[in-house]
């Protein structure tokens, strides 16, 4: 008999719930802010040498918390300059909530935005039909490769887009992290639509050394508290568990033995850690910066 497993992606409004508890519950974009004050500034000391203009690409901006911070410090780096940037975003409801934090905010003077409502795929198959090659001082890939289905066709569209001082920025999940676990073991339970991929930091440095790129890694630690999973009905428990599946309604959908068996996973040193009566998952992320 088929599973009655469904992909949460078929749902959007409650994957986009899910999100937002998954971003209240970890330190996922605390983590990103620490890497944007401390390591971003190195890592963009040299895009906009000599340039009176700035051009950035947000792949996947969604609804601009990381893009914003990144903008700063570009704009603190290069005083002068006017940045252009551009979000390819497929999401409307994401891109209605950037230009509500655009509006919102104040320190956004001599930055140009434009939305293309789009996935990254679409973006380069117009462009392509366009016979446009547009170059980039700086391309940045926060948590969207999941979601892209010819992951090495894609980073080298967007790296030959590059400008000769520019970088490419990718963040995923961390090979060490607990999703890597998780997704050796039960990927192939999980009723995945060609939507999304499992892929994480493991798996770059071999299309990116196939592909005779220069990279640097970095790893962000992070962690996520899950203990209300393992709480029977509790709907917010029910919801991470949905987002760690990336399954409609796991904790009633799951065969029991599945769901028995991923329970116990979650609780032990490969995905997780126990700490003061709570159960804290291993979300660390990844960041690899690409040469042009």
């Amino acid at each position: 008999m088929a599973s009655p497993m469904r992909s949460l992606l078929a749902d959007p409004d409650r994957y986009l719930q899910s999100f937002r508890l998954f971003l209240e519950r970890s330190t996922e974009h605390q983590c990103m802010q620490e890497f944007v004050e401390r390591q971003l500034p190195g890592v963009i000391a040299s895009i906009g040498s000599g340039k009176s203009t700035i051009n950035v690409l947000s792949v996947g901006g969604g609804a601009g918390e990381m893009d914003l911070q990144i903008l700063s410090k570009i704009r603190a780096r290069y005083p002068g300059a006017t940045i252009n940037n551009d979000v390819i975003e497929p999401s409307a409801d994401q891109i209605s909530k950037y230009k509500e934090r655009v509006a919102q905010a104040s320190n956004l003077e001599n930055i140009n935005f434009t939305w293309h409502k789009e996935t990254a795929y679409e973006y380069e198959s117009r462009m392509k039909a366009e016979k446009k090659t547009k170059k980039w001082d700086f391309i940045h890939m926060i948590q969207m490769l999941y979601y892209v289905r010819d992951i090495p066709a894609t980073i080298r569209y967007f790296h030959s887009l590059l400008e000769s001082q520019a970088k490419l920025l990718i963040i995923l999940v961390s090979g060490k992290s607990g999703w890597e676990t998780l997704w050796k073991k039960y990927g192939s339970s999980f009723p995945l639509e060609d939507l999304c991929s499992y892929v994480s930091s493991a798996d770059l440095p071999r299309m990116l050394d196939s592909a005779g790129l220069k990279y640097q890694l970095y790893e962000l630690p992070s962690r996520m508290d899950i203990t209300s999973c393992f709480i029977e009905g509790d709907k917010e428990g029910e919801l991470l568990l949905d987002f760690l599946t990336e399954t409609l309604d796991f904790a009633k959908t799951a065969p029991p033995e599945l769901k028995r068996q991923l329970m116990e996973d979650l609780r032990k040193p490969g995905c997780s850690e126990n700490r003061d009566g709570k159960v804290f998952f291993n979300n660390n992320l990844s960041v690899t910066v690409i040469e042009p």
